[in-house]
């Protein structure tokens, strides 16, 4: 599973947003992967939070039983990166959520 490169994300939403908001149409993702649509980057992405969020559980689970291995620093920095990467997921769902009731509530 490839990681996800959250600047390139974060340029790609910005840019969406951007074109939202000037009521044009959105620019064409140059660095998007060829054959790569929006629900399996979704998906690859809600995978990568529960990944994260598996790892921060272990380190922590192992940490809290004494191991030697796991520094605590290391336990802290990957707890912040899964709530850092779930905080973000859940903004987009919320953004999704959102477009999705501002398109059904448009008059046909």
């Amino acid at each position: 599973m490839a990681d996800i490169d959250v600047n390139q994300l974060l340029m790609q939403m910005r840019s969406v947003a951007a074109a939202a908001q000037s009521h044009s149409k959105p620019p064409v993702a140059e660095t998007a992967a060829p054959g790569m649509d929006f629900a399996s980057l979704l998906k690859q992405s809600v995978e990568q939070v529960n990944a994260n969020q598996m790892k921060s559980s272990a380190m922590s689970a192992a940490f809290a039983k004494g191991d030697t291995s796991v520094d605590l620093t290391e336990v802290m920095v990957a707890s912040q990166k899964a709530s850092l990467s779930f905080q973000a997921v859940l903004q987009v769902r919320n953004k999704l959520v959102q477009a999705y009731q501002e398109v059904m509530s448009m008059n046909m």
